[in-house]
């Protein structure tokens, strides 16, 4: 096996001092970190790692590396590899199999190389490690105690895995963390999004109308980040629950059948398919831009607007113009993936700052108990939950109060009354 296939090692300095920033926005992983360096809790782990190859990522590496485990790692996206960050990784000596711009063949055989390690324990965003670790058979998933997984789509893909049966080994749901969710998929997505857009297009968003599809915490933070810079924001739903949320939070919320004719920029955050296909393309305007926030490219039917096009462009950096017959321009950012980390650099490192410690914390757990865990999608403690928290706000320099003894005392006081 080779020891790493990556973009270009010359980048490594460069991606050195992406790292060396990344570190100094990251205090709860790097206080994790230290805490950890001498027990090597991870000590005779090998961890196949399939997660976006970011500044960030780099730093959780570094952090499970120091805690005693093997790595092997893959990105988890064909685009979302930072070539820089990969090659300082490798300069490391972390074997990596990740480059910007994968074929589908290249980046199912990068996920290869990280289970040839014959890993104890997988990280995962998205899945699809876990699933080719399945596809391999017994022989591959019987040496493995547990995994971890990132993203509110992998969790979903495993939930109807472990329903069926079909899940082989204990997975922990970091992406239902308090402290990833609430503020990762929310603010670090709100922010990232609407970064891919400007750095793809560099256009003014005030007086936009924006139209986001879904109002899960993705979608909750790209809209709130968009009208704070100005724009008009339509929300369109399936979830009548969420639908009134985000009435009640002042957005106009409608279908994407009538906001198709009216929107500006159109952005995805559903992790479902044919969001947006042929019918809205034939309704949307001249000079209307759509991109994706969700896991996968299929939200938006990049086939259908193929069949309409009569011709296509890049006219600028993760920015294709299609050219439709009537003489409409659309224009699709980052092949239709995720914007924020294909067109930008992915979440801000002070959010991933939990999420990561998130990981760090729960592989240490499955080093230790995975092997007695039945096979099936497990959530993060709460305890594991405030202690981060409470860690991120003492980096911050803020402080809460303590419930006196009495004050505990009559929260369960169920004889106190009026």
């Amino acid at each position: 096996m080779a020891r790493y296939k990556i973009k270009d090692a010359a980048l490594a300095d460069q991606g050195a001092l992406k790292l060396r920033w990344a570190e100094s926005r990251m205090p709860v992983l790097q206080h994790l970190r230290s805490l950890h360096r001498d027990s090597k809790p991870l000590a005779g782990m090998r961890i196949a790692g399939c997660l976006h190859v970011t500044k960030e990522t780099a730093i959780l590496i570094r952090a499970l590396r120091d805690a005693g485990a093997e790595l092997a790692w893959s990105g988890c996206n064909p685009l979302s590899t930072q070539d820089d960050v990969a090659a300082a990784l490798a300069a490391e000596g972390t074997p990596i199999y990740a480059w910007h711009g994968l074929s589908t063949d290249e980046f199912y055989w990068c996920i290869d190389q990280t289970l040839a390690v014959d890993p104890t324990l997988t990280l995962d965003d998205g899945a699809d490690l876990i699933f080719r670790a399945h596809a391999a058979g017994d022989g591959m998933t019987a040496g493995i105690v547990g995994g971890t997984e990132e993203t509110t789509t992998g969790v979903h893909r495993l939930r109807a895995m472990a329903d069926d049966h079909a899940l082989r080994y204990p997975v922990i749901a970091v992406n239902d963390a308090v402290t990833k969710w609430d503020f990762d998929n929310v603010y670090g997505t709100g922010q990232s999004a609407l970064d891919g857009v400007l750095r793809a297009t560099s256009v003014l968003l005030a007086g936009k109308r924006i139209v986001v599809a879904g109002y899960g915490h993705c979608g909750r933070g790209v809209a709130q980040r968009a009208r704070g810079l100005g724009a008009n924001v339509v929300v369109t739903e399936v979830d009548p629950i969420a639908a009134l949320q985000a009435t009640l939070e002042g957005f106009n919320v409608t279908t994407m059948d009538s906001a198709s004719s009216v929107g500006d920029v159109f952005i995805t955050t559903t992790g479902i398919r044919d969001v947006i296909t042929r019918r809205h393309f034939e309704r949307m305007k001249d000079g209307a831009i759509v991109c994706n926030a969700g896991h996968y490219d299929c939200e938006i039917n990049l086939h259908d607007l193929a069949d309409l096009a009569v011709r296509s462009e890049e006219v600028r950096a993760n920015n294709r113009e299609h050219v439709l017959r009537d003489g409409r321009r659309l224009y699709v950012l980052a092949q239709g993936r995720l914007v924020n980390l294909a067109a930008a650099e992915g979440h801000p490192p002070e959010v991933m700052d939990m999420s990561f410690a998130n990981q760090f914390l729960s592989l240490i757990r499955l080093a230790k108990e995975g092997s007695s865990m039945p096979p099936r999608v497990y959530p993060v403690p709460e305890e594991q939950d405030r202690e981060i928290a409470a860690v991120k706000l003492r980096t911050m320099g803020i402080e809460v109060d303590e419930l006196t003894a009495e004050q505990q005392a009559y929260r369960t006081d169920y004889a106190q009354g009026t």
